[in-house]
């Protein structure tokens, strides 16, 4: 690796969308005039079946303007994302919540079909010339929250039931127990620690972004167990702050990076940081600004926003897409300016020390 590798500042946006090859062109141009260097490229079960050709079109596109290129594995298992179609042909494999309802679009982690169905992804990841695999918000769901914590959650069917019982001895339990809870974080645990060692065996690089909250399966206060596997790479978080609760851009983005920055310097891992730029009202474009120093700030250096164009192409748009993308661009902007500055200042110190 080169030295200044090392200090590399990442500015990555999600592009997802768009299949058309021309439009592809003139967006990864705009993409570099916003001042980004990597496209996070969404792979679903619909890509893989009917874009397959396509999408390697576009990594290579991608990569000859010169911006670095993650996979992510957008909805392969089920949200977020878009549906698989797994499922239909194994139906057998359906996440089960605790009140014995089917989810319709969630396959259970625990299936060996389907961790058979993921190593495949991964074989069609390196067919379109993917390099590095982000694992895009690892987790299992909760239908109802009690007390902070879920009331109704997955998953419950007849395997994990099994396996919950050779495990500890005894039935799952319908209540949320500290056992219920563990055996949710090994799940996912388990299944990376599966599918992140074949997806390395293949010479790709593994990312995580994990969803932050209570009622996930994984989330930033038990990371710990996903950030141990050596197979993993890089782990990160996405502190949305527009949504349900009324959360300060500035100081959730700054503690939330701090706090993965932590996990990620104790187990030697690199890092990513998402900021919001979907569902942005109008007015509040600014605070993509705020957000993004505030990340910096933290420490961040791989800094990535979801996704081009304030999500122009989906329902959760932002209110003003070209206001918000302007913001984006004026944010990685920001940094970047801010990176040369410190770059040159620790040149110049370390040239004075070395004449002096």
């Amino acid at each position: 690796m080169h030295p200044s590798q090392s200090n590399r500042l990442i500015k990555g946006v999600a592009y997802h969308g768009n299949r058309i090859l021309r439009h592809v062109e003139s967006d990864m141009r705009d993409i570099i005039a916003h001042h980004f260097n990597l496209v996070v490229h969404m792979f679903s079960h619909t890509d893989w079946d009917r874009h397959h050709s396509i999408m390697k079109e576009i990594v290579a596109i991608t990569e000859g303007h010169g911006l670095d290129v993650w996979i992510d594995n957008w909805g392969i298992s089920g949200p977020p994302g878009d549906k698989s179609h797994f499922l239909a042909y194994y139906p057998d494999s359906h996440q089960v919540y605790s009140d014995g309802t089917v989810d319709p679009v969630r396959a259970c982690l625990n299936s060996s079909d389907f961790r058979k169905f993921t190593r495949e992804w991964i074989d069609a990841v390196k067919e379109i010339g993917g390099k590095s695999i982000m694992w895009d918000e690892p987790h299992l769901p909760a239908k109802s929250m009690e007390q902070g914590k879920p009331g109704i959650w997955s998953c419950c069917c007849n395997r994990c039931k099994l396996l919950f019982r050779e495990k500890y001895g005894k039935e799952m339990p319908v209540q949320f127990t500290p056992e219920v809870e563990a055996f949710r974080v090994n799940t996912v645990v388990d299944y990376f620690r599966d599918v992140t060692k074949y997806s390395k065996d293949r010479q790709c690089a593994n990312i995580v972004c994990v969803m932050l909250g209570k009622e996930y399966g994984i989330n930033l206060a038990t990371i710990e167990a996903i950030a141990g596997l050596r197979t993993l790479d890089n782990i990160g978080s996405d502190p949305y702050w527009i949504g349900g609760e009324q959360l300060e851009p500035y100081e959730f983005v700054y503690k939330s990076a701090q706090h993965n920055l932590r996990i990620s310097k104790q187990f030697g891992k690199d890092h990513n940081i998402w900021i919001q730029g979907f569902n942005v009202p109008a007015g509040r474009e600014e605070e993509i600004v705020l957000a993004t120093d505030a990340a910096y700030d933290a420490g961040a250096r791989t800094i990535l926003v979801w996704s081009y164009r304030g999500a122009e192409s989906n329902d959760y748009r932002a209110a003003n897409t070209d206001m918000t993308w302007q913001a984006i661009g004026e944010a990685m902007y920001r940094i970047t300016e801010r990176h040369r500055e410190e770059q040159r200042l620790q040149r110049r110190s370390a040239m004075e020390n070395t004449n002096g």
